[in-house]
């Protein structure tokens, strides 16, 4: 009876190494991310630079324009990412079987309510401002990651017996 709680803790932990962690790490790096550390005063002392770097004279407008797009991009990115590995995590990681429907649902709701906690979090970091249109904009990235998983979902591997078994015949004709 000890080995089998054994194997079933060694089973739980390896699915959660390989699943469950890579969604928490993400949920950190997201996290940090909504600190001081990626304000927009601390990435534009890095930002403004090399844009005026890339093209010297650069007016002020457009290089605040670009940061403003990549700050987006940034948004929506962090979150395509985050909705593909939670879709990953309760696809695989757990036993339960779902609807894609419902595994999209869910996933949909875990990414809404992080990006609004993300920017709950932000009302008590002073150089942030929390935002609805963040939120937009996160929930809009889960959407586009949903997308891209749910695009890979129906896809099966070609089983290479029944080509191999084609090829010997068209071999033989």
């Amino acid at each position: 009876m000890l080995d089998v709680r054994r194997f079933r803790a060694d089973l739980w932990m390896k699915s959660f190494l390989k699943y469950w962690l890579p969604v928490l790490v993400w949920l950190v790096v997201t996290f940090i991310g909504s600190t001081n550390v990626m304000s927009v005063e601390n990435t534009s002392r890095f930002i403004v630079p090399f844009l005026l770097w890339l093209k010297p004279g650069m007016t002020q407008e457009n290089t605040w324009g670009i940061i403003v797009l990549m700050r987006n991009c940034a948004h929506v990115g962090e979150y395509v990412v985050l909705a593909l590995l939670m879709w990953r995590a309760l696809r695989w990681g757990i036993n339960v079987s779902m609807r894609m429907s419902t595994l999209c649902a869910v996933v949909l709701l875990g990414c809404a309510l992080f990006a609004a906690s993300d920017e709950f979090h932000q009302t008590f970091v002073k150089s942030r401002t929390p935002s609805l249109r963040d939120v937009l904009l996160d929930v809009g990235g889960a959407s586009l990651g949903l997308l891209i998983a749910a695009s890979f979902a129906n896809r099966r591997p070609k089983n290479s017996r029944t080509s191999t078994q084609s090829q010997f015949a068209d071999a033989r004709l």
